[in-house]
């Protein structure tokens, strides 16, 4: 009987195992389908011409769009509908993440977290690792208190960027953006969360589905229940690797610059005296490039690459993907802007500083 019952066993955790991988496959195989189009544009040949202005086309929005395509547009004030998938997304994603680590990964004792805090204060090297402590959970349930830190910061994102598409961004009513461009953001917003997190979500929620199935069976009132505490859904997070720590200040030093390049292109609108009145903005991060904003969420992303650790390929694709979405569209501003001002600052680059 226990023969069966652990053949019965191993069966269900390679199902899960070969669920998970095709999770992660499909994920990876639709940013690559979704970036290489985007890098074949940046291929300098007339032969490519065609298909760069096609895509400049489909991913029209705002100053940068083309008239002809306004048959197959939205308002550009849809680009909230982006952060409100994101964020009940991301939500979503990370309350049962972080049930499903704190029930398959052992709480930190206060005594060793104090001791690696110490040890650190103090200048002795000590590896953010659970594996090499005594509350080791290893490898696998590391790799999940990672995830959990990564929507975490993809939470941050996401809710800055409603609470500024509401408040801060001032679009005109004649603006508009591409269908193309509206679907692509929002499978965006669906596909990056999830690209956190992929490698454990069949496991999350196959939990979700058995916590549902027993509250249905059991009811409220019969469910073993217990109440952690904060120390116990925190502590693990202290305890990540470097890397997570250098990743998230990346992630806020590129967080903070956005707001601040947003804040300005608000400023802007809200000076305008007409409508459809654009002006040159300057200040921040505007000295250098013609879409600071477009560069500062590459830096995002990028810390996000970094507080994976810099090994999680599918991570690596959704960076990729924004880096070359974001500096296509760039160069496409850029040009805008060259064309409409006569007295356009002519040391300015379209994203990255003195290269492009």
């Amino acid at each position: 009987m226990n023969s069966i019952e652990s053949f019965f066993t191993s069966l269900e955790s390679l199902l899960n195992q070969a669920s998970s991988m095709a999770v992660v496959l499909l994920l990876r195989a639709a940013w690559i389908s979704c970036t290489l189009p985007l890098l074949a544009a940046f291929i300098p040949s007339p032969q490519f011409s065609a298909f760069r202005r096609f895509l400049l086309l489909l991913a029209g929005r705002g100053k940068i769009m083309d008239s002809s395509s306004t048959r197959f547009s939205v308002p550009q004030r849809y680009f909230c509908h982006f952060y409100i998938v994101g964020f009940i997304w991301t939500t979503f994603l990370l309350v049962p993440t972080w049930i499903y680590a704190y029930k398959t990964a052992p709480v930190v004792s206060e005594s060793s977290l104090y001791s690696v805090i110490a040890s650190h204060l103090t200048g002795v090297s000590q590896e953010f690792s659970f594996r090499n402590s005594h509350s080791s959970m290893g490898e696998s349930k590391y790799g999940i208190w990672n995830s959990v830190f990564l929507l975490l910061l993809m939470e941050a994102q996401v809710l800055r960027r409603l609470i500024e598409s509401i408040y801060v961004f001032k679009y005109s009513p004649s603006a508009s953006m591409h269908i193309a461009g509206y679907l692509t953001g929002l499978f965006f917003y669906t596909a990056a969360p999830l690209s956190l997190c992929c490698t454990y979500s069949v496991e999350v929620f196959k939990l979700v589905a058995n916590l549902l199935a027993e509250f249905i069976v059991k009811g409220k009132d019969r469910m073993q229940v217990t109440e952690p505490s904060f120390r116990e859904y925190v502590y693990p997070l202290l305890q990540l690797k470097w890397y997570a720590w250098i990743g998230a200040a990346f992630f806020f030093w590129g967080w903070i610059h956005q707001y601040r390049c947003h804040a300005i292109l608000g400023s802007i609108r809200e000076n305008g005296n007409k409508v459809n009145e654009y002006a040159i903005p300057e200040g921040g991060w505007f000295e250098y490039v013609s879409s600071p904003h477009y560069l500062a969420e590459s830096v995002i992303y990028g810390g996000l690459v970094i507080a994976s650790g810099f090994s999680d390929i599918t991570i690596w694709l959704v960076f990729v993907f924004t880096v070359a979405n974001l500096s296509l569209a760039a160069g496409e501003t850029h040009r805008w802007y060259v064309r409409k001002f006569d007295k356009y600052p002519r040391n300015r680059c379209a994203i990255i500083p003195f290269i492009y």
